[in-house]
């Protein structure tokens, strides 16, 4: 499985970017799928994460209320959609994908990454 990660970009505070990931393959359905960020020094953190059949989703406390996740099987895509943005967003987000049905918040869970897509919010 191929994970491609898109739509990053520069964006002031306040505004509001969707991050798309593409997975090649046929088992797409029957992943979880997750996002996570990681900002210059600092450590991979947990973003969004969705599960096989969008029953369970989860956010990180920092964009709970701000960002919201969603996939579409059809197309083999997960979405990250980003609003309210703050200069704090800033950073390379991956999305990752779960062969169990997921979602989980802990990376080491996932079997595939995405390469990564730059977010920087100006203030």
């Amino acid at each position: 499985v191929q994970l491609q990660a898109s739509g990053g970009g520069l964006v002031q505070a306040g505004g509001s970017l969707r991050l798309s990931c593409a997975a090649s393959g046929r088992a797409f359905s029957s992943y979880g799928m997750g996002w996570f960020r990681q900002a210059p020094g600092k450590e991979r953190e947990f973003v969004a994460a969705i599960s096989r059949s969008d029953i369970r989703i989860y956010y990180a406390d920092s964009v709970r209320g701000r960002f919201t996740i969603s996939r579409d099987n059809a197309k083999n895509t997960v979405y990250l959609q980003m609003n309210s943005l703050k200069s704090e967003d800033t950073a390379v987000y991956y999305c990752a994908g779960d062969r169990t049905s997921g979602p989980s918040r802990l990376g080491s869970f996932y079997d595939y990454w995405g390469q990564g897509t730059q977010v920087t919010v100006s203030s």
